[in-house]
């Protein structure tokens, strides 16, 4: 008897993120010396470190009898699976089949295995559509530079529902308005506001006309090999040194009703302005922002699953219409490349 496969649209690849990209998956501090089983981007997989203290992930899967690896002992780069004792390594070739030596499993590579970095306090991964040896450089912006002229704390969360719509509301700058309004950044500005779509060399930017440095008046949206958006909001001098607040977003999905949200809060300074601005964030900052976070995320997480499909937009919206647009033309073109055996 055979089971009849569901056909792929563009909606379902959406759904479970793009191949071929880089994706912030969980904190550093989640992963341990522990196997950890997650799920993230329509998989199950287990990640663990070795004793150099470098991060590995495969599918949670054992080659044998489907066993999840995450119930297995770490030796180093490899697991040896908790049921029959099979040894899978870090690149998805089976080492060793102990109740078996010599059996063909030995020496094949059966299992996906997965390329990942560890950058600004997050585990990152490659959704290779297959095993790769080398993966293309995750290039993340300017703030996230490691030994650039930002600080930045990751913040990160975990809301209900489809990860597009945590898109739509970063693409979304005129509810900060409405929404922000009694936060401690966001009551200036006008109530009204006509916006525009500036195309960039790795994306666009949607942002107000006539209203710059008052709100949270642009987004940017960008794909560098991983896909981020970018926003400033402007801070009182009560908020310490470094200008205005740069968040840096990136979202993966989990499952199609649970969504992995990644913010970066950043600010250019240096030395004592440095220590000063992280000793007020950690103090004073951080807490007024999980506020305002927080009121995006009940007014998300109550949303029904298909609200998208009856809305009205209008001109506000471009951002996001343009944004659904292109992500659905990725989808498209990862279908056909399915469709021609090269995905």
């Amino acid at each position: 008897m055979t089971t009849q496969q569901p056909i792929l649209t563009a909606d379902a690849i959406l759904e479970r993120g793009l191949k071929n990209l880089w994706y912030p998956i969980c904190p550093s501090h989640m992963v341990g010396r522990e196997p950890v089983s997650l799920r993230r981007l329509g998989k199950k997989l287990v990640f663990w470190r070795d004793q150099d203290n470098q991060v590995h992930a495969l599918d949670d899967h054992c080659p044998h009898r489907g066993a999840p690896l995450s119930k297995g002992i770490v030796m180093g780069d490899r697991i040896a699976c908790g049921y029959h004792g099979v040894q899978v390594r870090c690149d998805g070739t089976v080492m060793r089949v102990p109740g078996s030596p010599g059996c063909k499993l030995e020496g094949s590579r059966p299992t996906q295995a997965y390329h990942i970095v560890e950058r600004n306090d997050a585990i990152w991964l490659y959704n290779a559509t297959e095993n790769i040896d080398t993966p293309p450089p995750l290039v993340l912006p300017e703030e996230l530079d490691a030994d650039g002229e930002y600080s930045s704390f990751l913040c990160y969360t975990e809301w209900k529902g489809d990860y597009r719509y945590v898109l739509d509301n970063v693409m979304d700058p005129m509810h900060g308005t409405y929404l922000h309004k009694q936060s401690h950044s966001m009551a200036e500005g006008d109530n009204t506001a006509a916006f525009r779509i500036r195309d960039t060399d790795r994306g666009f930017v949607f942002e107000k006309e006539g209203q710059r440095d008052v709100n949270f008046d642009w987004t940017e949206w960008a794909d560098t090999g991983t896909h981020w958006m970018r926003l400033e909001i402007p801070y009182p001098k009560t908020g310490g040194p470094g200008g205005n607040f740069v968040i840096v977003g990136s979202y993966t999905p989990v499952s199609p009703t649970l969504a992995a949200v990644f913010h970066w809060r950043c600010r250019k300074l240096d030395g004592w302005q440095r220590d000063t601005w992280r000793f007020l964030y950690r103090n004073r900052l951080e807490a007024r922002h999980w506020a305002v976070l927080e009121q995006d995320r009940v007014m998300l997480e109550d949303m029904e699953p298909d609200a998208n499909q009856s809305e009205h937009l209008y001109q506000h919206d471009m951002g996001i219409v343009r944004l659904r647009r292109h992500l659905k033309n990725l989808a498209k073109a990862e279908l056909e490349r399915i469709a021609q055996g090269k995905a």
